[in-house]
């Protein structure tokens, strides 16, 4: 079994919207479109699992994982029926910049003011983080809860 707050995710090129829904569940994922020569070497070198659904990458690197499915639903599934997912920890879901994978800091709405839309600013001011890398915000809002429902519905 998998130590879940130390497991580190490389998901290659193909596992975009895995890296996504990873980040959502709080999963430390690295994540580009583009991996220049020698990168991934140096991500799994580091620690990182690499995820990949190309069956030749997976040869190249003794901590991988092929990732057999295209829907995201059943990749998350894989993972957890490989022990690499249990049952996920939902104070860390929405922990991190969905963009970049950065854990996200927590502001004021006062500090955010400039930066959110106004209604959000006067409706529910609890819940606002802003990732110090991109400098995108997030909140608690209909698109998240759509994200919560979405987990639920595949078994999280």
């Amino acid at each position: 079994m998998v130590d879940l707050p130390e497991t580190r995710f490389l998901a290659d090129s193909m596992l975009g919207r895995l890296a996504k829904w990873l980040r959502v569940m709080g999963f430390d994922t690295h994540y580009q479109q583009f991996y220049r020569e020698g990168e991934i070497s140096l991500l799994v070198h580091d620690g990182m699992l690499l995820l990949s659904r190309r069956r030749a990458i997976i040869e190249q690197y003794k901590n991988s994982l092929f990732i057999d499915s295209d829907k995201v639903q059943r990749q998350l599934q894989e993972l957890r029926d490989m022990g690499y997912i249990t049952q996920p920890d939902r104070t860390k879901w929405f922990t991190r910049c969905l963009a970049c994978n950065i854990p996200l800091r927590e502001i004021s709405a006062e500090d955010a003011r400039e930066n959110i839309p106004e209604y959000i600013y006067y409706r529910d001011t609890k819940g606002i983080h802003y990732c110090p890398s991109c400098s995108r915000y997030f909140w608690p809002g209909s698109h998240r809860d759509n994200m919560i429902r979405q987990l639920e519905e595949w078994g999280f």
